[in-house]
């Protein structure tokens, strides 16, 4: 019979990340049991006494040893959820933050086109993009990023999917394949003196940090936008609430207006 039970095991195990200053101690590892055991949280709180193995508890040991030393949790799941799916994700790209799934419901409130052509730049994991062509069935959806190893996590996204998307090399937008009626882009936009939680201190600088305001990236995409013959409908943008007035002047000064905001995320379209 074995000698561990999951509510002791629990509570040493919060006891751990509480010791390392992990705010979420409690929730990380009420997560960890949940995929260590394939049972939901109700199940794993109703059944303190139930037993664990010598092999689960070496695993979560060696999980919450590299929690206390602040890698995301997501790493260490291999896969984090967004917008109610999983997303395979690892250290070459971001986690994909729940701000970020305001952009979707954005998107899908546009008056878009009967078959809309959309681009995610800088797609990272590929979470905006596959989410985008699963919530909007009839649009083309096209990935592109300048990082080869995270565009091999968005393709394995998109297999686990079962979508067939296209996917491109590329610095943000340039030699664009399509006449894009949509531009999502959630880009570095964090200041390069912003003080990080020490989590994300993990991930990679390339898709946090975005210059002295955070905003060069943004600034290089509505300037290649700026200098094509075509000009997409929409381009929607995450920063930081403090950013927002310097993100729209930029939008401005290359032809786009705003037109809604929400949260961390903005829409533009073009000034007529």
């Amino acid at each position: 019979m074995s000698k561990y039970r999951i509510g002791p095991i629990s509570t040493e195990l919060i006891g751990q990340l509480e010791r390392a200053d992990i705010p979420s101690s409690r929730l990380d590892v009420l997560i960890l049991m949940e995929d260590l055991l394939e049972k939901d949280r109700a199940w794993i709180l109703a059944n303190p006494d139930a037993p664990l193995s010598n092999y689960q508890v070496n695993k979560l040991n060696k999980q919450i040893a590299l929690r206390k030393k602040h890698i995301p949790l997501a790493y260490i799941r291999g896969f984090t959820e967004f917008y109610g799916r999983r997303f395979r994700v690892n250290h070459h790209t971001l986690e994909p933050r729940p701000e970020s799934e305001m952009m979707i419901e954005l998107l899908k409130q546009l008056p878009l086109p009967h078959k809309p052509i959309i681009a995610d730049v800088g797609t990272g994991t590929g979470c905006l993009g596959i989410t985008a062509a699963l919530e909007i069935p009839k649009s083309k959806v096209v990935l592109y990023d300048i990082d080869s190893s995270v565009l091999a996590v968005a393709r394995h996204n998109m297999h686990m999917h079962e979508l067939h998307l296209p996917i491109h090399k590329r610095d943000l937008l340039s030699k664009p394949t399509d006449l894009y009626d949509v531009v999502l882009a959630n880009l570095p936009y964090v200041p390069e003196n912003w003080q990080i939680n020490r989590a994300a201190m993990n991930e990679p600088r390339l898709a946090i940090f975005g210059g002295k305001d955070g905003l060069d990236v943004y600034r290089r995409l509505f300037a290649q936008i700026k200098d094509y013959t075509w000009k997409p409908e929409f381009i929607l943008t995450e920063a930081l609430p403090p950013q927002h007035v310097n993100l729209a002047a930029i939008a401005k000064d290359n032809g786009f207006a705003q037109i809604k905001l929400d949260n961390f995320i903005q829409v533009f379209s073009p000034i007529t």
